[in-house]
């Protein structure tokens, strides 16, 4: 696969094949060097046709995509329910969560410290 960018789900889905192939290559090698460009390539595509609204979809969308569970999630934010409180939008994420979070799992910092709103805020402007 040529290097260039993603213009259509076509190469989007044939940069995504190329990303699992080489998703193990070998640290500092010409794999995993096209392994990086590849990725950000698809991180383009994805932040262009694929847009994510708040913190807590995008930690839905990495769970997802990844194969984690709720019990992966409580190294960066903690025990089981305050990881509830998290994805059930009760307690909003900490400065410390999102650090954790976006340096354990190299995940974007500026999309974690993105406002939403939690379940009560939006409970109330429901009754309003």
């Amino acid at each position: 696969m040529e290097l260039k960018p993603i213009r259509s789900k076509k190469e989007y889905q044939a940069a995504l094949a190329e990303v699992e192939r080489l998703w193990d290559a070998p640290v500092k090698s010409a794999s995993s060097d096209r392994l990086d460009v590849l990725t950000m390539l698809v991180e383009s595509y994805e932040r262009q046709h694929f847009p994510i609204a708040d913190p807590i979809e995008f930690l839905g969308h990495v769970m997802d995509s990844r194969g984690m569970t709720r019990k992966d999630l409580e190294a960066y934010i903690g025990p089981r329910g305050r990881v509830a409180d998290i994805l059930n939008r009760t307690r909003p994420l900490t400065l410390e969560m999102i650090r954790r979070l976006a340096d354990g799992l190299q995940l974007p910092a500026e999309v974690l410290i993105k406002p939403y709103r939690l379940r009560r805020e939006t409970d109330e402007l429901a009754a309003a």
